[in-house]
């Protein structure tokens, strides 16, 4: 990601953050009268960050350079920014502040270590499955495949879980919660983007997505981030019918970037009788 367009995720990110708050919502009091912005305007935002207006307008122009943790920490109070969105904040500021680097094609991690993939079979009662950071499907066990059958049957391998989201109609059907799949998915590329800026693989998955995919440019444009971490996930499968499933989004230290993405059903489930169906599809013929 050049320089110029770093800075330029910085001004919409934070005019975005400023724009979805009302004076009411920062504990400001209303003066009545016709506002001329959406949300707050910039003064209010350096009032409430205890900095000066021109130095406000400096940072939401893109220019970081130099700016200090104690003063992101305020203007994250102050936007009232969940932990996500003050670690993407402080994420394009080190973009910003990094030397110049040449664009790569750096496509993250793309095969996982045999003991990985041990360790996915292992979970017999789950379903389980290691995707990197661009959201690449790199390895999974039987009850995965079995789940996620309609997002691994694609030409494009790996199989990537934003582009089924996106560009694949099974997947509005798959996801009872489509919406919610769809503004995670986004989040978690955004959050990656600020990340690694200079990652040409990850810019190219992105501009695909934008171009084909009307949903994905609007969410994109609308700056949200997330973290998948845990919840549940609402599925509808085509053998099985409808799975309500636990997941949990775990991390591996030794291999940074790659996570294992498990899903589980919690015993008093009224779809534990399709999820023994899912397992039976599982089952090595």
């Amino acid at each position: 990601m050049p320089a110029d367009a770093v800075r330029e995720d910085i001004r919409t990110f934070l005019t975005s953050r400023r724009a979805r708050l009302t004076p009411k919502d920062a504990g400001l009091p209303d003066v009545g009268g016709r506002r001329q912005v959406r949300g707050l305007r910039r003064s209010e935002v350096a009032q409430l960050a205890a900095i000066s207006v021109e130095y406000y307008t400096r940072l939401e122009r893109g220019n970081v350079r130099g700016v200090s943790d104690d003063i992101l920490d305020s203007l994250a109070a102050a936007l009232r920014l969940d932990d996500v969105e003050r670690a993407h904040l402080a994420a394009l500021v080190r973009a910003a502040n990094a030397p110049h680097r040449t664009i790569g094609r750096d496509g993250g991690i793309a095969h996982v270590r045999p003991s990985l993939q041990q360790i996915l079979d292992a979970m017999t009662g789950a379903a389980a499955f290691v995707r990197n950071a661009h959201l690449d499907i790199l390895a999974t066990n039987r009850l995965a495949r079995a789940l996620y059958r309609e997002a691994l049957d694609t030409e494009v391998q790996p199989p990537n879980l934003a582009r089924f989201v996106f560009r694949d109609p099974r997947a509005q059907r798959f996801y009872r919660d489509w919406k919610g799949i769809a503004h995670d998915s986004v989040g978690s590329l955004r959050t990656e983007a600020a990340r690694t800026p200079t990652n040409s693989d990850l810019a190219d998955l992105i501009d695909e997505l934008a171009t084909h995919s009307e949903e994905f440019a609007q969410r994109w444009d609308a700056h949200d981030v997330e973290y998948y971490r845990s919840g549940r996930q609402r599925f509808h499968h085509p053998d099985v019918g409808d799975l309500d499933l636990d997941y949990d989004a775990l991390e591996i230290p030794a291999d940074p970037g790659l996570t294992i993405v498990t899903y589980t059903l919690t015993p008093t489930s009224p779809h534990a009788l399709a999820f023994t169906r899912l397992q039976e599809h599982a089952a090595p013929q």
